[in-house]
């Protein structure tokens, strides 16, 4: 009886420090995966800033008319050489420097697209566009990347065979030389808000349980315990050992 107890209590132990082992294992690659969830979270807020919050900032500050009015094409220049690309209509790629350009012009007016295609308005000589020649690109950065942004497409649509053609656009209330052929309130704000609010949560989250399970200090409640006793019961402790000497 005596060997089978014993033999039990060890099957015990045994299990136990399996079980112990395999929460070790499972505690140790969590922790690296929310560590690595952590470093890159901060990589990937850092990598957004100017090419989304950025952006997305300077959009709303432009207050874009959510309505698109009406544009129509007056010029296309062709344009190669960096001195000559210092802005481009469309261009793939925000980073790298353009040697090669097409520069689209377009005059517009206040009123709103689909109230111009109401009128039925089909002669343009009388027409009253509110501000001439001014710098048409294809969203409010300019540029893009593909498949969202494809220039050549672009230049098809708006270059120099379509000069005088009518077409829906934004502009910017707030900087009126800013018109662009895309923009989406909601899309903008979207985009800001879920480059704002995923990698801080991400990076919160990680460091929070990393910070439960391996900082004591932080979870525990501070407790106070006095050290040193009173100087009153220290005299009179002294005064007690000075008279059991004295006997």
């Amino acid at each position: 009886m005596g060997e089978e107890s014993a033999g039990d209590g060890e099957g015990d132990k045994q299990q136990l420090l399996a079980e112990m082992t395999l929460l070790a294992k499972i505690k140790f690659y969590t922790s690296l995966f929310l560590g690595t969830t952590a470093i890159l979270s901060v990589f990937a807020f850092l990598f957004l800033i100017p090419f989304v919050v950025d952006p997305a900032i300077s959009t709303i500050l432009a207050d874009y008319d959510p309505e698109p009015i009406t544009c129509m094409v007056t010029e296309t220049v062709y344009a190669e050489g960096l001195s000559n690309c210092t802005w481009a209509s469309c261009r793939e790629g925000c980073t790298a420097p353009q040697t090669r350009c097409h520069q689209i012009f377009v005059n517009y007016s206040v009123l709103h697209y689909h109230e111009f295609r109401n009128k039925g308005i089909t002669n343009l000589e009388g027409f009253h566009w509110d501000v001439a020649d001014r710098k048409f690109l294809i969203n409010t950065e300019g540029c893009g990347y593909p498949p969202r942004v494809n220039c050549s497409v672009f230049v098809k649509e708006y270059g120099p065979a379509h000069i005088g053609k009518i077409f829906p656009c934004y502009y910017s209330r707030a900087y009126s030389e800013h018109v662009v052929l895309r923009y989406s309130w909601d899309d903008n704000l979207r985009h800001l808000i879920l480059s704002l609010a995923v990698p801080n949560l991400l990076f919160g989250i990680s460091t929070g349980v990393l910070s439960y399970w391996y900082c004591p200090r932080c979870t525990s409640q501070p407790t106070y315990v006095e050290e040193f006793s009173n100087k009153d019961e220290s005299e009179e402790e002294d005064y007690e050992d000075t008279d059991e000497a004295e006997y």
